[in-house]
């Protein structure tokens, strides 16, 4: 087999081949998703109801065999469609590039625009799987709900959201969430300095001397989950409603939805500031460097797939793939991928060469519980 790394997957990801499923008609959206089920009551009913038949086939089959994820009638074929977080993308890029090798004849298209785009096109039928790097929203649970698509999120690995500068950047080398509101939050619209964000930072409580350095910002725009994760939802968030701002963050920053250009801006610019997936950081990590995070009344702590799967660094964060129930029913390659998605040892070693994190084998027994009990 043929390893593939995650510069090379984001470029396979677009000659990918081309393959769009039908929206299923009439279906009653009742979503598996413990997030939707936090969403809207009709959501919660429903996502209840899933939850118990992925209950009734834990108890069945408390821990599933590896053997009962792969599909049982040998090589299918069919095609695949698949878009949304661009950091999950290498993982769902990797998983088909080895599915494909014993199903040749499987088509399946892996795009990266972001995970709100993604969750657009599979609310509206248009693909079969969304990649995401955060849980379904409210309100993207209730555009689904009202196109009639019922889904099943399935957790896939842990990332570490990654806080990079350039290697050439020395007097950087831990900041904390005061910090980082300070450089990305709305209050840092115009600073171009990094220690014209530090009479903000210690008022928020930080002790970190910023040098006194040319600032250049760059990071994922408002389409991606990891700006979710990290700013819309996140600690930039909390401290900008603190502060009683409007906006969540500055919006004169170089942003783009290709994580391998985040990567090349902060690796270009000596004194630059950026935030990605670990697997993009850590396989770059002879440009950028990555820094130590520390929460409120917390230490630093550098990622590391130690302190990531621990939840030791502050910023680790799960994965998911979401799957369209309707159409895995009617696509036995779509089911089949699925399967051989969830299998142990196939997610083991695409997380592996990627760059993620595994899961625990609890919590990928619960996963493909949740798969199993659609």
């Amino acid at each position: 087999m043929t390893h593939t790394h995650t510069r090379r997957l984001a470029a396979l990801a677009l000659v990918a081949l081309f393959a769009v499923g039908a929206c299923s008609a009439g279906a009653t959206p009742s979503p598996s998703s413990p997030s939707a089920a936090a969403s809207t009551g009709a959501s919660a009913g429903a996502s209840a109801s899933a939850s118990g038949d992925a209950s009734a086939s834990a108890s069945a089959s408390s821990e599933p065999s590896a053997e009962s994820m792969e599909p049982s009638t040998g090589p299918v074929s069919g095609e695949i469609a698949i878009s949304g977080s661009s950091t999950v993308q290498p993982i769902s890029q990797g998983m088909a590039e080895l599915f494909n090798e014993t199903n040749p004849d499987v088509a399946i298209r892996v795009d990266g625009p972001g995970t709100g785009d993604g969750f657009q096109l599979f609310c509206a039928g248009e693909t079969d799987i969304s990649d995401a790097s955060r849980a379904i929203k409210e309100e993207e649970a209730a555009a689904c709900q009202a196109a009639g698509i019922e889904y099943v999120e399935l957790q896939v690995a842990i990332d570490g959201l990654s806080v990079i500068t350039s290697t050439a950047n020395e007097a950087v080398t831990c900041l904390s969430y005061a910090d980082l509101y300070a450089l990305i939050g709305p209050e840092a619209e115009g600073v171009d300095n990094w220690n014209d964000a530090e009479a903000l930072a210690q008022q928020l409580g930080s002790t970190t001397d910023l040098p006194d350095a040319e600032l250049q910002v760059f990071g994922p725009g408002e389409e991606s989950g990891t700006y979710d994760y990290f700013v819309a939802d996140g600690p930039i968030a909390e401290f900008a409603e603190d502060q009683g701002q409007e906006e969540v963050s500055r919006k004169d920053y170089n942003s783009s939805p290709n994580d391998n250009v985040i990567v090349e801006g902060v690796a270009g610019f000596d004194t630059s500031l950026g935030w990605v997936g670990y697997a993009f950081a850590q396989e770059n990590a002879d440009t950028v460097k990555l820094l130590e995070v520390s929460a409120p009344d917390g230490e630093c702590v550098a990622p590391t797939p130690e302190t990531i799967a621990s939840n030791d660094y502050p910023l680790s964060r799960p994965l998911f793939i979401y799957v369209d129930k309707a159409k895995a029913e009617s696509n036995p390659a779509l089911a089949a991928y699925v399967d051989f998605y969830l299998d142990e040892a196939n997610l083991t070693q695409v997380n592996d060469e990627v760059g993620y994190i595994n899961l625990e084998s609890s919590a990928l027994d619960e996963t493909r519980s949740a798969w199993e009990g659609r």
